[in-house]
């Protein structure tokens, strides 16, 4: 009879988490950024229909990275938390902090259950408050501890390089879109070269404590954030800055010499053609 395969636990937790890293960073960053009337998202994403920034309840948002089968299902139990919470009790009970516990609940169980893998997703769960101060965004990790971050965090993909750009050139009261400038440029940012990430791939939401409504929640269309980030919908990457979509950049092209104009005949220098009566 042959000895079952021992693996020590604190092995089997590292190989455990090594992999739940691997899967996130194969994914596209999100990031978050606190501006003065908010929070505001950001994530590449060329998906229209499969979203990572999403609503949970009226001041609560809801971004994830990772393996879109398994944060979307906690987005969903999540929802159906804080309804039946809001509907139980009061509207006011329903808390980011709350959800983000059960949440950290959940994927603590799932890590260090051996019976299935962990769950390749990282979540921020974020809420606004009546004033910057009262502005509350945690991050879950897979292994379900919480943090609860400040001005700015990201997750996913090169997490490190967007955090250094934008530790280095974030600062406090940034209006809405200095900030959706900032993110974009940070999500682009590569130590080799940046690039230009187009409006159709962005997926941008915010947290906008100043709407009346009871929602805090709302998308931004691409057509907001080309006027945003001062990208036309017939911007090429080769037209010359300031020039008319398609134009040469050394300028307008040359035309030709209009021809001369076709005389009657019949009609005197000096007089008038006939005219229809």
């Amino acid at each position: 009879m042959s000895m079952p395969f021992y693996v020590s636990p604190e092995q089997l937790m590292k190989d455990r988490a090594d992999f739940a890293r691997k899967g996130i960073a194969r994914g596209r960053s999100v990031a978050v950024v606190r501006y003065t009337d908010g929070l505001l998202f950001v994530s590449e994403n060329p998906s229209a229909a499969l979203h990572k920034v999403s609503e949970l309840y009226d001041r609560i948002a809801f971004a994830a990275v990772g393996r879109y089968n398994e944060f979307e299902n906690l987005r969903i139990a999540g929802v159906r938390l804080a309804d039946m919470r809001g509907y139980s009790y009061d509207r006011r009970d329903v808390t980011g902090r709350g959800l983000a516990n059960a949440y950290a609940q959940t994927l603590g169980t799932i890590f260090s259950s051996g019976g299935e893998k962990p769950y390749e997703i990282e979540i921020f769960v974020a809420e606004v408050g009546d004033g910057a101060a009262d502005d509350q965004v945690f991050r879950l990790t897979f292994d379900g501890q919480v943090v609860e971050e400040k001005d700015h965090a990201v997750m996913g993909g090169a997490a490190d390089s967007v955090t250094s750009y934008l530790r280095e050139r974030y600062r406090l009261g940034l209006s809405r879109d200095e900030a959706l400038r900032l993110a974009v440029a940070a999500l682009g940012h590569n130590d080799s070269a940046d690039r230009t990430i187009p409006p159709e791939d962005l997926e941008v939401a915010v947290l906008d404590r100043t709407r009346t409504q009871e929602r805090k929640f709302k998308r931004l269309l691409p057509a907001v954030l080309r006027d945003v980030l001062g990208q036309g919908p017939g911007d090429m990457p080769g037209d010359a800055p300031g020039a008319t979509p398609g134009e040469s950049p050394s300028g307008p092209e040359p035309t030709a010499p209009a021809a001369p104009a076709r005389t009657d005949p019949s009609v005197s220098p000096g007089e008038e053609p006939p005219v229809a009566p």
